[in-house]
């Protein structure tokens, strides 16, 4: 499943340089998360950094992009190992 960023975003600068798959990406207005990059860091981490760095809490599971855990990992294989 992929992350999603709440309206409640306070433009903080702390997700997007944590993101090892680059699908953080400043929006019209707020932070958005590209679903076709996001692992929610599988392959990387043990949990999703910009979840870890959100001082506010505002990084969600995106419930239009659901996931299981080995589709993550093959799309982090698909991303940096092909």
């Amino acid at each position: 499943m992929a992350l999603l960023i709440e309206d409640s975003c306070i433009n903080c600068d702390m997700c997007d340089p944590e993101c090892p798959n680059e699908a953080i990406t400043f929006g019209l207005e707020i932070y958005e998360i590209n679903p076709d990059l996001c692992t929610e860091c599988v392959g990387f981490y043990e949990k999703a950094t910009c979840v870890a760095v959100c001082p506010i809490n505002c990084i969600i599971t995106d419930p239009k992009h659901i996931e299981t855990e080995a589709q993550l990992l093959d799309k982090f294989a698909n991303l940096h190992i092909n």
